[in-house]
This record gives C-alpha cells, sequence and structure tokens, in this order.
C-alpha cells in the first residue's frame, strides 16, 4: 500500500434541494491500495459521502456546498460521473441496481462500455469476474431480475471489475445478504485489494464484517466524522457503539453493529 493518498476528502458539505446539509463535515484519506471503511447507522451520510465523490449527488438535486474531493491529485468537481469511471472511480450503488430484465451476462458486459473494448478483450474481461464468481457462469442466461439477492451483488461487483477500477466505492453491499453471502463477497472484495492493488472506499453498517477486512475505518455519525483509527482499534472502541445508537446499553449496541 502507498502513501499516496488515491482520494482526499476535505471538510466537504453536502445538500439536497437547498435542505439542510446530509453532509456537514468529512474529511477522510484513501490510499493508493488502501480498504478503508465508512461506518455509522442509517441516516449518518455514508452514501451521501460515497455519491458526491462519485459525483453522483447531482443526479438528484445535491451539490457540494464546501470543502473538495481530489481523485488522483485532480478536483473532482467538474467531472462528470462517466469519466470518473473512465478514470478508475467505480460506485457499485446500495441495492445492487442491477438491469432486471437483461441478462447477468448483459448486465456485466454494460460495465465495458466506459472503455470500449474489442469484443475479445471484453470476453477476457467477463470471463475473469466468471472465475470470481463461478455461480454467475451458471446464471449467465438467467435475467438479473430472477436471481437471488446474493448473485445480484456479485452481478454488481463484477459488472464494476469490468470497468477496470483503481478505486471501488461499495456502498452497503450485505445489505440483506445471509451471512456466508456476506463473507463470500467481503472475500472477493479483499482479495482484490490484497492481490490486485485495488483501492477500496467501503460504506458499511456491519462493523464487525467491514473492520475485519478493511485497514482503516472512520465513523460518521449525523453527517460528521466522529472517530477514525486503524481498523483492529475501532473494532475494540466504544465509540463505534456510541455512534451506531447514541450510548443506548451495550447489549443491543453490540447486537446491532456485531460486535458481541
Amino acid at each position: 500500500m502507498s502513501d499516496t493518498p488515491i482520494l482526499q476528502v476535505d471538510a466537504i458539505r453536502v445538500a439536497y434541494g437547498g435542505l439542510a446539509p446530509a453532509v456537514s463535515d468529512v474529511s477522510l484519506t484513501v490510499p493508493k491500495g488502501g480498504f478503508v471503511a465508512l461506518l455509522g447507522g442509517n441516516g449518518a451520510g455514508k452514501t451521501t459521502t460515497l455519491k458526491a465523490v462519485s459525483n453522483l449527488v447531482r443526479a438528484e438535486r445535491g451539490a457540494l456546498e464546501a470543502g473538495r474531493i481530489i481523485y488522483r491529485g485532480e478536483s473532482v468537481a467538474n467531472i462528470d460521473p462517466w469519466s470518473l469511471a473512465k478514470r478508475g472511480l467505480v460506485q457499485v450503488l446500495e441495492g445492487r441496481r442491477c438491469f432486471a430484465h437483461l441478462t447477468v451476462e448483459e448486465n456485466l458486459r454494460i460495465g465495458a462500455f466506459v472503455h470500449r473494448p474489442t469484443r475479445r478483450a471484453l470476453g477476457t474481461e467477463v470471463d475473469r469476474v466468471y472465475a470470481i464468481f463461478p455461480r454467475l457462469k451458471e446464471r449467465r442466461h438467467a435475467l438479473a431480475g430472477h436471481t437471488s439477492g446474493g448473485e445480484q451483488q456479485m452481478v454488481a461487483l463484477g459488472r464494476a471489475l469490468v470497468a477496470r477500477p483503481s478505486l471501488i466505492l461499495l456502498d452497503e453491499p450485505s445489505m440483506g445478504l445471509a451471512p456466508h453471502v456476506v463473507e463470500e463477497i467481503f472475500e472477493v472484495v479483499a482479495a482484490l485489494n490484497r492481490d490486485e492493488g485495488v483501492s477500496v472506499l467501503l460504506a458499511e453498517q456491519n462493523a464487525a464484517v467491514a473492520l475485519r477486512h478493511a485497514q482503516y475505518g472512520y465513523v460518521l455519525e449525523s453527517g460528521r466524522v466522529v472517530a477514525q483509527g486503524p481498523a483492529a482499534q475501532l473494532a475494540s472502541s466504544d465509540v463505534l457503539r456510541d455512534a451506531y445508537l447514541g450510548g443506548a446499553k451495550r447489549a443491543g449496541v453490540d447486537a446491532a453493529v456485531g460486535l458481541q
């Protein structure tokens, strides 16, 4: 892992439709080759932070009102999401967002459009995804809308991989999935980070699984960073529990974030 940041977020404030900010003051760094977790409960500002980085907040009448976001040494303020994806910044949205009426393979192929590869190169990229997720090869001709939640998450991640990412933004990949599927997804992401040097910024409520794989973490509460540190340090810190349920009874908080 390089000390040079692939992503630098400095004191950003993001609001939708001129309303109160969804994110008030968030700063974070993703080193090149790093795996960083962004933790917090519902409404903490995790998704908004990711969409600000990928410039998708504009599609939802959102705006970066203050601060700056630097990707590979360049401000993303005037770079559209398509161009960012072409430069290696690829987001996997919350809820998978597969094209339900297209097959699994058609969904994967869509991820390559930003690079317009040759037929042979595209086939190689898709085969690489099938090697990572053999289940998708078995389901390649099935409509994505007829696959399970776990298979759809694999499709969403596979589609991102076909886009040849340098930095993946993952938003709540564990949502609604069985524990064994969550572990499979996270093992793949960790392997991509470890073996191929793909940088990862993960927004996740499941703190236990996130901190087991990430190297560093930030905890958000009400649109602000309230704690940060090495993953192992955060996993044993009371501040993480307090951020999720505002200092409620410890046992309940531990169960909610998976830290029992």
